[in-house]
């Protein structure tokens, strides 16, 4: 296996054009350009200066991508086992007391002195180089020839997603069955296993939704104020939900229960930001919703930068980022129909959907299509962990592209 993982890295060929992907880079450029400079418009009216430190992580992502491109993409068949327990590590480690940092009732950042990592992010990696591995060499059939496999993603998939939840992460989780479900069905697993899923998916819902409804009952009963009280229900229910993702979920379904100007706060503000952008928006670092801090200074350059960008440029703005981001899905897509391996496709697919899911949850948020989950926008929000593992991500997909005439 060594040896295979050192041939794959001796790989650094002298690179013609034709082995190069311009596209996706250039749009990951331009999505990247504007992330910085409205991080740097949300911030206009503060003394902050994220706008630095995203550029110094952009930096550090692009060596990244350059380094993931340039090796064949095979050499991580060879490695993903050691990857993946590296991952399973630090998300046990952060979950230690002392150890893992806490912030906002969250445990989910180790602190590294000259920066805090989040160790969901490289672990969306893990799953995905488990994934891929398992599938390239397993025989899929009926759902009865497939439990074997099926049983070892459960395991592969479920371990770090349950060590996520315990942080408590949702937002990081939820990317991850999609991303798995999707390599799935690329690999022509048995419909009826989605059929199966889609059903255990309805119950899921409907679990939620029976639990969302004592909830508010019991709210009603105990008069509780969703400034004052919290931590009370979550104690006494079986569903392992946090009593503040309840509230967001209530704050989308039943607004007057929780907030009386009948929404939720940032998402009444989001909705204002988007709404008041009208054809061409107010102006680079002119949009009042986050410079007079409607928009809180806390969620504005990340998880509601989409918003930002929806004042200030307007409806041909928030165009151009959908269009920069189609230009990524879809060569995405097209690279995994180049590649010359199931481990190349499943790559491509995987890391494309779990793109997908990011781009379509973030930007349906600050509309108010889906409830607030806190999931940031690839290249744009601000972070560094998640900027890192964007271009890891990223960097996968151009190295299947660039090894896709070099099939052994």
């Amino acid at each position: 296996m060594l040896s295979d993982a050192s041939a794959y890295l001796s790989v650094f060929k002298t690179s013609t054009r034709e082995r190069w992907d311009p596209w996706t880079p250039l749009a990951l450029a331009g999505l990247s350009a504007i992330g910085v400079a409205f991080i740097y418009s949300a911030q206009f009216s503060t003394p902050l200066s994220n706008w630095i430190n995203q550029l110094v992580w952009l930096a550090a992502g692009a060596a990244v991508y350059l380094v993931v491109s340039l090796v064949d993409y095979r050499f991580w068949l060879s490695v993903w086992h050691w990857f993946y327990l590296a991952c399973l590590l630090l998300l046990i480690l952060v979950l230690l007391p002392g150890v893992g940092q806490e912030r906002f009732g969250a445990q989910r950042w180790l602190d590294l002195g000259i920066l805090a990592v989040q160790p969901s992010e490289p672990a969306k990696a893990g799953v995905l180089f488990a994934t891929a591995s398992l599938l390239v060499g397993a025989r899929l059939g009926s759902i009865r020839q497939s439990l074997g496999t099926l049983g070892k993603l459960a395991l592969a998939a479920g371990g770090p997603m349950l060590l996520i939840l315990l942080q408590p992460d949702l937002k990081s989780a939820i990317v991850l069955p999609p991303m798995v479900f999707s390599m799935l069905y690329v690999s022509r697993l048995s419909t009826r296993f989605f059929a199966g899923a889609l059903g255990a998916f309805t119950i899921l819902v409907a679990v939620v939704s029976w639990d969302m409804g004592r909830y508010m009952n019991f709210m009603d009963a105990n008069k509780l104020s969703f400034q004052k009280d919290r931590g009370r229900y979550e104690a006494v229910s079986w569903v392992p939900l946090k009593d503040y993702q309840r509230n967001r979920i209530v704050s989308f379904i039943a607004p007057e229960k929780i907030d009386p100007m009948g929404i939720g706060w940032n998402q009444r503000q989001s909705l204002i930001s988007v709404g008041s952008g009208g054809l061409t928006g107010k102006g680079w670092t002119e949009g009042t919703q986050a410079q007079l801090g409607y928009l809180p200074r806390a969620v504005a350059h990340n998880d509601f930068i989409f918003s930002v960008i929806a004042e200030e440029k307007g409806f041909l703005g928030s165009l151009t980022v959908l269009g920069l981001f189609g230009i990524v899905l879809f060569n995405g897509i097209r690279i995994a129909g180049l590649a010359r391996d199931r481990f190349g496709t499943l790559l491509a697919v995987g890391v494309t959907v779990l793109f997908a899911v990011h781009v379509f949850v973030n930007i349906a948020m600050t509309i108010g299509l889906v409830p607030i989950t806190g999931i940031p926008l690839p290249f744009i929000s601000y972070g560094g962990s998640f900027v890192l593992s964007c271009c890891l991500l990223q960097g996968l997909v151009q190295s299947v592209y660039r090894f896709r005439k070099d099939f052994t």
